[in-house]
């Protein structure tokens, strides 16, 4: 088992070649997969978290509904976003600058193989790094990702979550809302979830802007503790 992870901080990116380059790792490690059963071979896969800032840019996941996007093509371009229909699970999200958006690719056989239970130690990372922010988040039944306040009526989204898997080889991941221009979210109704609100750290802490290397290095440390792994 390689409890190794490959941390690769790709910057700002388009999402559209950030999502290639995911598509194309993804691919490497189960064709390796392939070939270890194949022909009875003991290879290590790797294992891989990308950091990535993107441009303005709304994706919708394979069961979601082109409905909760508020605004047609002209509109789109005005507000200089890009849209893509793409497959994850989940609904309609936004990615854009201020936002820490993280896409494990692991091959889950190097740690354990339970999709719900990776689900929540994605989670899990995120809720036990805005704890060391003062802020007291959670989960909200039946709906993936971070709230603050959840089950109340001013339940609001810090963190959208959203995976693919298969041959238990994960890819897409996470969005935490760090610095972002929440008004872009007013375009969608997010994750197809209507009357809550989604907010950030920025705006949470009342700060001009949070350090986002600091938040990146933090939840690095609680996933190596969670996933037992190394990060290299």
């Amino acid at each position: 088992m390689n409890k190794k992870i490959q941390l690769q901080d790709l910057g700002s990116k388009d999402y559209k070649s950030t999502w290639e380059y995911q598509e194309e790792i993804f691919k490497d490690i189960v064709d390796l997969k392939i070939k270890n059963r194949r022909e009875e071979l003991d290879l290590e896969t790797p294992n891989y978290l990308l950091f990535v800032e993107h441009p303005h840019v709304y994706t919708l996941g394979k069961s979601g509904d082109l409905e909760n996007l508020l605004l047609n093509e002209k509109q789109l371009e005005a507000k200089g976003a890009t849209f893509y229909k793409i497959n994850r699970g989940g609904d309609i999200t936004y990615h854009g600058p201020g936002q820490i958006v993280g896409y494990p690719i692991l091959d889950l056989e190097n740690f354990f193989t339970d999709i719900h239970k990776y689900l929540r130690f994605l989670e899990e990372a995120i809720i036990l790094t805005l704890e060391e922010y003062g802020l007291k988040c959670g989960r909200s039944e039946g709906e993936t990702g971070v709230w603050l306040d959840a089950g109340t009526p001013f339940a609001r989204k810090i963190c959208a979550l959203g995976v693919r898997a298969s041959r238990w080889v994960t890819m897409h991941g996470f969005a935490l809302n760090v610095n972002v221009d929440l008004g872009y979210f007013d375009n969608i109704i997010p994750c197809g979830i209507r009357g809550k609100g989604v907010t950030s750290l920025q705006v949470e802490l009342g700060v001009e802007k949070v350090d986002e290397a600091e938040v990146k290095a933090k939840i690095v440390k609680h996933l190596t503790h969670l996933f037992e792994a190394e990060f290299v």
